[in-house]
């Protein structure tokens, strides 16, 4: 037990890194100087000096200039693009000044005072530059950011970016350049360079592995203080050696009793423990720092999801956190809240980030809001060993940004077979997705992990399929019960597609439908994909939304769903709210279906009535079917 008074750090919300956070740092958005460098001159006349006469334009970061957010709005080919700003830095006494990049599309060369001070590639992960010998005396600085980002690379991670002209199908604008915050830390030099949180629920314990930078502190050592409001769970001080903490902090016998929900996270009880971490030497204080974290556990067992032990019924709405003013920038700090508000009033316990690695400010509302998440890594859609290469290591580096997030339960690095095209005949694209398999669980044992979403699978820890059929009927023909499902596995195959390759076996695993549904309901008449399905009206949207979700709910062998999708996306008009975020039906109705008491779930019946989690959704029997305009079948574009 340490002495004193423990410590704290105030809760930020708005910090672009919520699990590491210090009070002081500075955001960079607002306006730069901006050029288009279409003819690749640059370099070679020196803009990295940040001669201001280069850039002829002014943009507003971090929005894409695609975006109209950003004051260009040009979504043509522009390859290369400049960006400059000056800013006001003293060079630190005896301290380090650290210029943070939350995420540049997709390869991004840094100067300060013309000074190179970072490289990186990779368009949706953070880095960082060290740019304290780098500052000028005087107190004005310039930083200048080369990004460069092919349009019609398709080795490049790029999801749901286009790589046309025009937005078509399902893809839409790109998104390239600055996309997420761009901020200043003032920092000690022995500091807290990183940490990550692992819960251990049967263990009643978290796993903490921090990395310092210790800078000739041989002795130095960390406090850790853990919280839950005013309650202080653990106050413990470790010896740092080579610059690593690993311990295990184990909670009391009595907080994990049957009054243990006080100390689990759910969505119904989204319980965060606060941690406050003091590296110390003797009595000095070198750095503190604030992060959070969450005890609960997650696995697949015996034809059932758990979620601490206990059986979930996954309630999931795909999303693709763009915006038509700011594209996968959210256009202000607080709309990420919003978005996550939305989705727990329309009833969803979860939602499946599609196509993107989202900002870390809205896994921090998930957290705290209580929202499981399905992560998902953007494809690239040739394959080549450039695709292999640059799929890897962006990957390992979302592993580690996102780890501690305890809203995370789901790892995919693959969709839909993108990227790997003919999966189902080419050992080297399925060794690919096995090879991201095993690597996910390599680093991440904790989590579930599925292969390749959708089809298509050679190992996965839950089987997940992809059925747009129009009728709840259908559905339920094919999903009813155990035989159903296993005929549909195995015979029916959805869309066409294999949905175990060779070699993989449902054996156990549970069964998730990660998407379905899709009707299409434009009430603006703007013209657009039509997605899986059509209706004219606000009441029969619901009357779709409930006969396909009812269809899903009343089935005994199937674990959850994930509907399509949460908001319009520019041409895909198959939101259950515009792309403005507006519903398009009544929101408590659109929750009363979705909330539904599954037949998977039995036990859900009981916290109704007891708790109120679930408000009554009408009969329980099957909805009449049915039927949907336009596309009605259940083939599936993509």
């Amino acid at each position: 037990m340490a002495h004193g008074p423990a410590p704290t750090v105030p809760t930020d919300v708005h910090h672009p890194r919520p699990q590491l956070t210090r009070p002081g740092w500075v955001d960079l958005g607002g306006p730069w100087g901006f050029a288009f460098d279409d003819d690749v001159v640059g370099m070679n006349e020196a803009w990295h000096d940040g001669d201001e006469r280069f850039f002829d334009r002014t943009i507003v970061v971090p929005f894409p200039f695609e975006s109209p957010a950003s004051g260009i709005g040009d979504t043509g080919f522009h390859a290369v693009v400049w960006y400059r700003r000056t800013f006001t830095a003293q060079p630190p006494d005896g301290r380090r000044l650290l210029l943070h990049l939350g995420a540049v599309d997709y390869r991004a060369h840094v100067w300060v005072n013309g000074q190179q001070v970072a490289y990186h590639e990779g368009g949706n992960t953070p880095f960082t530059a060290d740019i304290t010998s780098a500052l000028r005396p005087g107190g004005e600085q310039v930083v200048v950011v080369r990004a460069e980002d092919s349009p019609t690379d398709l080795r490049q991670p790029r999801g749901k970016q286009d790589w046309q002209r025009e937005s078509h199908a399902i893809w839409y604008d790109r998104t390239s350049g600055i996309w997420q915050t761009v901020w200043l830390e003032e920092v000690p030099a022995a500091r807290v360079r990183s940490l990550r949180w692992t819960p251990d629920a049967d263990g009643r314990s978290i796993n903490l592995h921090v990395r310092v930078r210790q800078d000739g502190r041989e002795d130095a050592r960390l406090r850790v203080v853990l919280r839950q409001g005013e309650h202080v769970l653990a106050d413990d001080l470790y010896s740092v050696e080579r610059g690593e903490v690993q311990r295990r902090i184990t909670f009391a016998e009595h907080d994990m009793s049957l009054g243990h929900s006080a100390l689990l996270w759910s969505p119904e009880q989204p319980n965060l423990i606060d941690a406050t971490l003091v590296l110390l030497d003797g009595e000095e204080v070198l750095d503190v720092v604030g992060s959070y974290t969450a005890v609960r556990s997650i696995s697949a067992s015996r034809d059932r999801l758990l979620l601490n032990g206990r059986p979930y019924y996954l309630r999931l709405v795909l999303a693709q956190g763009f915006w038509p003013e700011s594209h996968l920038a959210a256009p202000d700090p607080d709309a990420l809240r919003r978005e996550v508000q939305l989705v727990k009033d329309l009833g969803f316990n979860g939602v499946r980030l599609h196509q993107k690695v989202e900002d870390p400010r809205f896994l921090a509302w998930c957290d705290r809001l209580g929202v499981l998440v399905w992560a998902e890594m953007p494809a690239a859609y040739e394959f080549s060993s450039t695709t292999i290469e640059r799929l890897t290591r962006e990957w390992l580096d979302v592993l580690e940004r996102d780890a501690s997030h305890p809203c995370i339960i789901a790892w995919v690095p693959v969709n839909e077979s993108w990227g790997v095209p003919a999966l189902e005949r080419s050992p080297e694209q399925q060794n690919l997705v096995r090879a991201l398999y095993h690597l996910t669980k390599a680093v991440d044992g904790d989590r579930l992990v599925i292969g390749n979403d959708g089809w298509e699978q050679p190992v996965t820890d839950v089987v997940t399929v992809h059925d747009y059929a129009s009728r709840g009927s259908v559905l339920r023909a094919r999903y009813a019960d155990w035989d159903k499902l296993e005929h549909t596995l195995a015979r029916t195959q959805p869309a066409y597609r294999v949905v175990l390759l060779a070699g993989a076996s449902r054996e156990d695993r549970p069964v998730l439908i990660s998407e379905f549904g899709g009707i299409s309901f434009d009430p603006d008449q703007r013209a657009g994909w039509s997605g899986y399905g059509s209706v004219r009206s606000p009441d029969q949207l619901l009357a779709g939304y409930r006969d396909l979700v009812f269809a899903l709910l009343d089935s005994a062998a199937v674990v959850g769903f994930c509907w399509t999708q949460l908001t319009d996306t520019q041409q895909e008009r198959n939101g259950l709210l515009t792309a403005e975020r507006v519903p398009k039906a009544p929101v408590e109705e659109i929750r009363r279906i979705t909330t539904r008491v599954s037949a998977a779930v039995p036990g859900d019946a009981i916290d109704e009535f007891s708790y109120g989690d679930y408000p009554p959704g009408g009969p329980r029997e099957p909805a009449p079917d049915f039927r949907l305009e336009g596309v009605g079948s259940d083939q599936n574009p993509g």
